[in-house]
């Protein structure tokens, strides 16, 4: 805001209060006006947010005594329109004689008719407006207006447990999370009676510049406000003047298909409410996955141990697999099929990220009886008999003495 723009702003106006009002009225008017036109009561309203600057600018010079005379000395000064008018005495001649303010905040006065007297006058401003009225309202000079700017809310981050069989077809799950929120006491201005004032300190941007040598500077957040922009008058007893206090919320949340163990998801704008307007901050969920009795999990493939009879897997034969969730699968065994050997069974996996299924990896394992009858133990020492000839150690030994 340009130091015109200052002077010629109405106070009063934007407040809806007479010149006259007491601290009082003023006070009264600003809260009713900034909770109206709090953005956290208006979100996504533009129109809404410059009006709650403007308000919380007018009640931040009207609010102060010193400020207030300075203003209405300022603007007597200037009078409606931007004219100046001088004593009887002033330019060495009587009467009076205007000023354009284009003229003065153009940097100097017009030529012709009345220059002498223009110079004259504009002269007792030595540096300018800008110098004069940055000390009269503490701004630093044109350009430095009051900005309460929107804040982004703060990221969350939760824990989620699914079971085995969650994690592979997804899953909508509740959580509670506690997160910072506007303090529900003070509608989130941090003010007893919802008349927080611009901070002084970093004229209500949030944050401070600080010189590091070399021509350079780095921004950090204003101390005195936190970052806010704002300072309570009679902090809330709730929030402590912070306009935030602790919020729990339950949210159902979806969980991906085909999330794995450890994984962590993001969800943009599921976080904790911004400020002022600002955009809501992201939730993080970490996924922690049960185990399960039957199947395992390798990337997006499941896997799973099928027990065979001796005489499935050297004869051969088919053997029924059970599917996570599905209906059995039958795989063909081959003759000769040796113990650990691993089948794969396409489509009756994880989801992928793709929307298509990993596979069902079956691995074989021979199951060796504990108990045999007369009959089975005979066949077993027929068998014994017509392969005496074979010895499966050889190759052992053999490569034992290679190496």
């Amino acid at each position: 805001m340009s130091t015109k723009d200052f002077v010629e702003k109405d106070y009063y106006k934007v407040l809806g209060v007479p010149k006259d009002a007491t601290e009082a009225e003023i006070k009264k008017a600003y809260r009713k006006l900034a909770r109206e036109f709090h953005p956290d009561a208006n979100k996504g309203d533009v129109k809404a947010e410059e009006r709650f600057k403007a308000i919380s600018e007018a009640n931040d010079v009207l609010g102060d005594p010193k400020r207030r005379k300075e203003y209405d000395e300022a603007r007597s000064l200037f009078g409606n329109g931007g004219g100046f008018r001088a004593g009887p005495g002033a330019g060495g001649g009587g009467g009076s004689f205007n000023f354009d303010l284009g003229d003065l905040f153009g940097g100097g006065p017009q030529s012709g008719g009345g220059g002498t007297q223009g110079q004259g006058g504009a002269g007792g401003f030595g540096g300018g407006l800008g110098d004069v009225f940055g000390g009269l309202f503490n701004r630093g000079g044109p350009g430095t207006g009051t900005r309460t700017q929107p804040r982004r809310g703060q990221d969350i981050e939760s824990e989620v447990t699914l079971s085995f069989t969650e994690a592979v077809d997804g899953a909508t799950v509740p959580l509670r999370m506690s997160s910072q929120a506007p303090c529900k006491a003070c509608s989130g201005t941090g003010d007893k009676n919802g008349s927080p004032r611009v901070c002084p300190t970093c004229v209500g941007t949030g944050q401070v510049s600080r010189g590091t040598g070399g021509g350079f500077s780095l921004t950090d957040p204003c101390v005195d406000c936190k970052g806010r922009g704002l300072i309570a008058q009679d902090p809330c007893d709730v929030c402590k003047g912070s306009g935030r206090a602790k919020s729990s919320r339950t949210m159902q949340v979806r969980i991906p298909a085909g999330v794995s163990d450890g994984q962590r998801i993001r969800l943009r704008g599921k976080g904790a409410p911004g400020e002022r307007g600002g955009p809501a901050g992201d939730l993080y969920v970490v996924v922690h996955v049960g185990s399960h009795p039957v199947f395992g999990r390798k990337d997006d493939n499941l896997t799973v141990t099928v027990p065979v009879t001796f005489v499935e897997a050297a004869l051969g034969g088919e053997v029924r697999v059970p599917t996570l969730g599905g209906p059995p699968v039958t795989l063909k065994l081959p003759a000769g099929t040796p113990n650990g050997r691993t089948m794969r069974a396409r489509g009756k996996g994880a989801v992928r990220k793709d929307g298509s299924r990993g596979d069902l990896l079956v691995t074989v394992e021979v199951v060796v009886p504990k108990d045999l009858g007369a009959d089975a133990r005979d066949a077993l020492e027929s068998y014994r008999k017509a392969t005496a000839g074979e010895n499966p150690r050889d190759e052992l030994f053999q490569a034992a003495k290679g190496a």
